[in-house]
């Protein structure tokens, strides 16, 4: 049992018990037995923080099965090893080697000291962002819905928000809020702060505190903190500009919003797409263009260390800075005066082949047992189910049984990895003296 095997089954664990309590009458609004598939095709997307739904979660489930939904989904934001780690520390246990290993793999950290460390201040961290949330959506879920119903609706959001889980308990997500200024940057808010990975944050909350207490030693931000909100700012703004410019003339969405309106749902789409999965206007009505382009920022998704999918920003700026560096002639591939370590790229490179296989593979076998539906909403829902965001045109529901199959296991390959998929299946990998000799091949 390698460590990557206990991750990969730890998962298919909990979404096993979270299917098995979505089918109890209790879960549902009816009181009948759940449909399995339905039970297992939420707990998986719940568990994978994706937010794809075949039924609607404010009305087909009770409280009791939107409450299982919100522990699965919070499990699967944190991560299995995190979860359980947690669970060790609260029984006042040690980690052993092989639980500290865990860990390593589980964050992707460099190192193994200070295990204990990093997953309080992950608990931590997690509880102040959503309890945050909660107050700030109060007001405005309150003022709809009334105290006992507008807070769980605060609760529920919250928690889904910074998990970028894009679970909604209205029919339409946020469509008929996409006005509330308060409550689209609250929820924009904790989908980027969830998606952009918790060692960034500790990293800020480090420099904040020594800036307040006046130090004079300056804290030296990590290349991951560089790279991750960097390239975030920059998809960001490049995110709300291609919308707007995209969509500007589609009467069917932009052009019954003024200004300000249009502004407001371009940047909660450009922050959504990458990872949440929640949205303000019908996605059902945007261009083929504009579909196009979710389609490549749900593929490229949040950051290391985050709760979101994709292949990650740090995995687009090393394969950008490698193609960059090919072009100028250059044997290294650097990034903010730092030169990128060799395995790195092979990682990278591992990654985004991988990533584009899994999407290839599942939309050709969508294609094949749902061939009524068109290619670029096959491809909007396989890319969104492997990148765990969660967006649809709507047609979760409506695809075959062995369509919404195939849907579980590619959120499920979204949500562990494919590498370290590949290396739960093959094992790892054994150390070799072989060293063979270099020869040119012909590229490009």
């Amino acid at each position: 049992m390698t460590v990557s095997r206990t991750i990969c089954l730890g998962f298919l664990t909990v979404i096993a018990v979270g299917t098995i309590l979505l089918m109890m009458p209790f879960a549902t609004s009816d009181g009948t037995w759940n449909d399995p598939i339905v039970a297992l095709f939420t707990s998986t997307s719940a568990v994978c923080v994706t937010g794809l739904i075949v039924v609607d979660t404010g009305t087909d489930f009770s409280f009791w099965g939107q409450l299982f939904i919100l522990l699965l989904l919070q499990i699967g934001g944190l991560g299995y090893m995190t979860t359980t780690t947690f669970l060790i520390l609260l029984l006042g246990k040690k980690f052993d080697l092989t639980q500290k290993r865990a860990i390593q793999k589980a964050l992707d950290r460099p190192g193994m000291s200070g295990s204990s460390y990093i997953i309080r201040s992950i608990i931590a961290t997690t509880l102040i962002f959503e309890i945050t949330g909660i107050f700030l959506l109060l007001p405005t879920f309150v003022r709809d819905s009334g105290w006992q119903q507008g807070t769980w609706l605060a609760i529920f959001h919250s928690i889904s928000a910074w998990n970028n889980a894009g679970f909604s308990l209205f029919t339409d997500s946020l469509v008929k809020y996409q006005s509330s200024t308060l409550l689209i940057f609250t929820i924009s808010a904790l989908i980027i702060f969830g998606g952009i990975g918790y060692q960034v944050i500790l990293e800020m909350f480090f420099w904040l505190r020594d800036r307040i207490n006046k130090k004079r030693e300056k804290l030296v931000f990590s290349l991951d903190f560089k790279v991750a909100t960097s390239t975030t700012i920059v998809l960001l703004i490049l995110g709300t500009i291609a919308f707007s410019l995209v969509e500007l003339r589609n009467s069917a969405k932009f052009g019954v919003l003024d200004y300000y309106d249009q502004i407001l749902v371009a940047l909660f789409q450009s922050v959504s797409t990458r990872t949440a999965g929640f949205n303000s206007i019908d996605i059902a009505k945007m261009t083929n263009a504009g579909l196009f382009i979710m389609i490549a920022f749900m593929f490229i998704g949040a950051s290391p260390g985050g709760t979101g999918g994709g292949i990650k920003t740090t995995t687009l700026r090393v394969l950008t800075s490698c193609t960059k560096s090919i072009l100028l002639g250059k044997q290294e591939v650097i990034l903010y005066e730092r030169k990128v370590p060799n395995t790195l790229i092979l990682k990278a490179v591992g990654v985004l082949i991988g990533s584009v296989t899994t999407v290839i593979i599942s939309t050709i076998l969508i294609a094949l047992t749902d061939p009524t539906l068109s290619f670029i909403q096959v491809l909007f829902e396989v890319v969104s189910a492997f990148a765990t965001v969660g967006l649809s045109t709507g047609i979760t529901a409506s695809l075959s049984g062995f369509g919404k199959v195939i849907l579980i296991i590619t959120m499920y390959i979204g949500r562990v990895g494919v590498l370290l998929l590949m290396s739960s299946l093959l094992g790892d990998p054994r150390p070799t003296q072989v060293h063979y000799p270099e020869e040119n091949l012909l590229v490009g």
